[in-house]
């Protein structure tokens, strides 16, 4: 199963993936305006592209744990996409404080956005590293949970943030 990583601002969304064994996570081009009616097409295009099995959008909660405007723009901006792709992609969202600062430090080529998604999906994927157990593909138990831009510091750093830290399950009609 392949995971993608959104890292969601209005003007644009910083993309991740992983490959199917939950082992990496590897940005690729952002999203425009991730919202419009465009933006909401390019995301499903992605997923039917490339094979997502499962979609985790950042939450930008508060430096003590609150919410705040921009974590309900996200909350609505995951609704839609939930509508959009229907009940067979699960979506996630996933604390993702401090993932920006931890993407300025790694560098690369994709957009700082995207570098963030791939931070954000590496702390995603530490965690829920039991989907990916029956993998035949995976090999043994655990490896390459803690690969891939960030490694195990942002994985800790974007899990482990606070009272908040990790995945809530998106259900339709609010988390």
């Amino acid at each position: 199963m392949r995971v993608l990583a959104l890292d969601y601002g209005s003007a644009r969304c910083g993309c991740a993936v992983s490959d199917p064994t939950g082992t990496l996570a590897t940005p690729i081009a952002h999203v425009e305006r991730p919202g419009t009616r465009k933006g909401m097409a390019r995301l499903a295009a992605l997923v039917r592209e490339r094979e997502i099995g499962h979609v985790v959008v950042g939450l930008p909660l508060g430096l003590s744990g609150a919410d705040t405007a921009q974590t309900e723009e996200v909350r609505a901006f995951a609704v839609r996409l939930g509508d959009l792709l229907g009940e067979s992609i699960p979506i996630d969202l996933y604390d993702e404080r401090f993932t920006t600062v931890i993407a300025e430090r790694v560098g690369g080529r994709e957009s700082e956005d995207s570098r963030a998604a791939a931070v954000l999906l590496e702390g995603w994927l530490a965690r829920n590293a039991a989907l990916f157990e029956d993998d035949p593909a995976r090999g043994p138990r655990g490896v390459g949970a803690t690969g891939g831009a960030g490694g195990a510091s942002g994985a800790d750093a974007a899990g482990d943030a606070g009272a908040a830290g990790g995945a809530e399950e998106f259900e339709e009609g609010g988390a």
